[in-house]
This record gives C-alpha cells, sequence and structure tokens, in this order.
C-alpha cells in the first residue's frame, strides 16, 4: 500500500468514532451508557489486576474501550452489494450467516468484520447487517409496493460511490479522501425524520411486520444501536435504572456461570418523531444495547451450548413483561451445569479457541525446552487467554432485535432462510467465523514455538 492512503484500520477506527459521536447526539441515552460502560470496566481492571495483565499481553487491552458494534437493517441486494463494497474499503469482510426468521424477524445477515488478530487488535468495530426478505411480506398487494419503493431508492450518493471505486482501483484512499468517505458513509447511517411513504402506509406494514417498515417507509439504514462492551454485564445491568435507563428485563446468551460467546442487554427502543408526507407520526426502532464477549467456541463446543440452550428454551421462555425473569435466569444457571465454568476445563475438552503468548518467564528464558505447548504451559513459560468472540448469536441477536421492535411475542413464522439465496445477493460467499479462530489460534501457537527454536 502507498505510504500516502490511510491503512483499512485507521478508516475503521476514525469511521467507528464519528458513528459514535453521531449516534451520541441522536440517542442522548447512549452517551449516558458509554459513561456507565467505561467506570465499570475502570473498576473491574483495577479489581483484578491479573485480568488487566493478560488482556494487554494478548493485544485485547486497548481495544476494549474503542469497540463497538452497529447494525443497520437493508432493503434489496444491491444495497447489500454496495455496503459490502464500502465496508471493504475499511478492511471489512461478511463474516458468518445468521437466519433470524428463527426468531420470526424477515430478515437474514452478515457481520461486516476484521478479519485477523492484529487488525481486531487495532480495531474491532463490526456491523451486523440484515437484508429483508421481502417474499415473507405475506399480503401480495404490500409486497410488491414495498419492492417498488425500495427499487427506486438510493441510498448512496455519487461522492460516495466515486470514493469506493477510488479505493478499489487505486489501492487505498489518501487523508482528504478519507475525510470525505467517512462523512459520506456516516450520512448513510444517519436518522432521517422524513419518511418516504404516507402514515396510512406505514401503520398498515408495521401492523404486518415493524422490522419490513423500519427498512422500507424510510431513506436509508439508519444505526438501529451502537453497542460498546463492558467487562462486567451484570453490573451495567444492575446500575442502568440508577442512571435513569430501563434495561430489558433479561441479559441474553449464557448464565453468568458460562464465560463463552457472548452476553447483552439492551434498553427499549425510542419513540421518534417522524413525518409522513408532512403529517406527524411517530416511529420506534432504534435502541441502546450493552455486551459481554468472551471465549469463542470450536464447532463441538457451539453444538453444546445450542443443545443446553434449546433445553431451556423448552421449559421456559422469558416473558416480554419480565414476569417470569427470575425462574428463567435460574433454569439457564442449572441447565448449563452441564456446560465447562473455567476457561482452563474449556481448553482442555477442546471446545473453545485459545490465544498463547509468552509470559515474563518465557521471555527471559535461555537454553533448551520441550517444544510442547501444553508442557510450556505447565512450566509458566507460555500463557492462553480465551480468543474473543467477534460474531454473533442468532436467536440471541434476534431476539433483542424483535423485542425492541416490538411488542409482540416471537413466533417461527417463517420458513428458513437460505445462506445460498443471501450469498447470490451479497455476490459472493459469506466467510466461516469457525475458520478465521483457528487461523487466529494457529499463529499464536507457532509465534510462540518459534521463540524456542
Amino acid at each position: 500500500m502507498s505510504r500516502n492512503f490511510i491503512p483499512p484500520h485507521e478508516i475503521r477506527t476514525r469511521f467507528s468514532r464519528a458513528m459514535s459521536v453521531m449516534y451520541r447526539e441522536e440517542v442522548p441515552a447512549y452517551g449516558t451508557l458509554l459513561d456507565l460502560v467505561r467506570d465499570v470496566n475502570d473498576k473491574v481492571l483495577a479489581d483484578d489486576p491479573a485480568l488487566k495483565k493478560k488482556l494487554s499481553e494478548s493485544d485485547n487491552l486497548e481495544r476494549i474501550s474503542e469497540e463497538r458494534h452497529g447494525a443497520i437493517r437493508i432493503g434489496k441486494p444491491e444495497e447489500l452489494q454496495t455496503m459490502s463494497r464500502l465496508f471493504g474499503v475499511m478492511g471489512m469482510k461478511a463474516v458468518a450467516y445468521y437466519d433470524l426468521t428463527q426468531a420470526g424477524v424477515p430478515v437474514h445477515s452478515t457481520a461486516f468484520r476484521a478479519i485477523d488478530a492484529e487488525e481486531l487488535s487495532k480495531s474491532p468495530f463490526r456491523v451486523f447487517t440484515s437484508m429483508l426478505r421481502t417474499e415473507l411480506i405475506t399480503d401480495p398487494d404490500m409486497r410488491a409496493k414495498c419492492e417498488e419503493i425500495l427499487e427506486k431508492r438510493d441510498i448512496f450518493g455519487d461522492e460516495l460511490r466515486f470514493l469506493i471505486e477510488k479505493a478499489e482501483k487505486d489501492g487505498g484512499l489518501s487523508d482528504e479522501d478519507t475525510d470525505t468517505f467517512i462523512m459520506e458513509a456516516t450520512n448513510v447511517f444517519k436518522w432521517h425524520e422524513d419518511a418516504v411513504v404516507d402514515k396510512d402506509f406505514y401503520l398498515k406494514l408495521k401492523a404486518i411486520d415493524p422490522r419490513a417498515a423500519d427498512i422500507v417507509c424510510f431513506k436509508g439504514p439508519h444505526i438501529n444501536h451502537l453497542t460498546p462492551r463492558t467487562l462486567d454485564i451484570d453490573e451495567v445491568q444492575r446500575q442502568m435504572p440508577l442512571h435513569g435507563i430501563n434495561p430489558k428485563n433479561v441479559i441474553e446468551g449464557p448464565p453468568p456461570s458460562c464465560p463463552v460467546l457472548l452476553r447483552q442487554t439492551s434498553f427499549k427502543a425510542l419513540t421518534e418523531p417522524v413525518k409522513f408526507h408532512g403529517v406527524e407520526g411517530e416511529h420506534t426502532a432504534r435502541f441502546g444495547e450493552i455486551e459481554q464477549r468472551s471465549a469463542a467456541l470450536r464447532p463441538e463446543g457451539r453444538s453444546l451450548y445450542d443443545k443446553l440452550l434449546n433445553e431451556v428454551r423448552e421449559k421456559i421462555k422469558p416473558a416480554l413483561d419480565g414476569s417470569n425473569a427470575a425462574e428463567y435466569m435460574q433454569v439457564l444457571e442449572e441447565t448449563f451445569q452441564a456446560f465447562p465454568s473455567t476457561h482452563e476445563a474449556m481448553r482442555e475438552q477442546n471446545i473453545a479457541y485459545f490465544q498463547y503468548f509468552l509470559t515474563e518467564k518465557g521471555k527471559n528464558h535461555h537454553g533448551a525446552v520441550t517444544r510442547n505447548i501444553n508442557n510450556l504451559i505447565r512450566d509458566g513459560l507460555v500463557d492462553y487467554i480465551p480468543i474473543v468472540y467477534e460474531d454473533f448469536l442468532p436467536v440471541s441477536a434476534a431476539g433483542i432485535f424483535s423485542s425492541n421492535a416490538s411488542d409482540h411475542d416471537t413466533k417461527d413464522l417463517f420458513k428458513s432462510s437460505s445462506q445460498e439465496d443471501f450469498e447470490n445477493a451479497l455476490g459472493h460467499e459469506v466467510l466461516s467465523e469457525f475458520d478465521l479462530y483457528e487461523a487466529i489460534e494457529k499463529a499464536s501457537i507457532d509465534k510462540v514455538l518459534r521463540y524456542f527454536k
């Protein structure tokens, strides 16, 4: 890359910060949330020097304060393809396929993110991107009208298209072009209070599905939430009401005793004023979310997780009004006793991915040693930390996605989505998250073993 070009990770970081500034202005409670998360994280690190040391040694400490994920919803394949190219300028690739129809949401999705350890340590910004499946709008007249509206709209300006093409052709963007790119790209995700439909159409579509209304009735894919990462989500959940924020009744994901994948909570979506061709109205879709990320699981670990979560849901589902929250958490804890509760046990059972690094003793060691990774750990020369799960939980994400946009319970309303259809819309295959974690783990092992040659 030319030295005059801005590295993709820097563009990604600058874009993430620009998005955070914009969202703080649009959703004031987001700023309160950031302050709360920062205070909780600082206390966790102060109280646990060993954790702070491990995070620092594995290049995971600095990223935490910067870490965000966004979520957007788009309406048609052409938008998905251009969005993929836009994120490509920032070094973000489509990773994994998500079938949100499992939670009654008429979309399927992927996550755009960086894919290797070094890039993730520099900027882990990721955007969960969902595309509407118009074929799941049951009313044929409404479906045809939605497709007509989406066909006419262009969410990307000419300047942004030009800069995407320029970056692809030249291999990067200059500092000046990067500033313009970030400004134009941020505008794509900006909230617009002027709808593109009349109020009657909006209300009719909302009655069919509020997520479809959120996608079709507006000028573009306004950011639905921007999510910071906490090191103690239970403490954030406890403190949210003290800061004037009303959280969901149940934290989604595994129980506190099971440090894997991710846990997430949120506050109820905003009700925002909207003008429907000059007629006053309101729309509810955007909300605040917080997440705690833990160990990425191997396929065997993910299968066990899914099996246990399904067992929980066969016994109990969390009520939207929170009336059975305590009972749900009790069942969740009891069921997940079958899952290893420590990272040491997960490593022994080979169900999670780990990143390996030299300890101070290892760095200062001289002389011949075994090159067996387990023996190096036993002798205190090498230590490990779980590879952070960078992706999303389909059912869990859909739970927040749905419950914050609607007061209706989720049901299995739709047939399963098709990954092949989604990839055809995207224009290429999505990457396997398991392959990416495997590569990061292998690279870290190779690095420490080379030190002891």
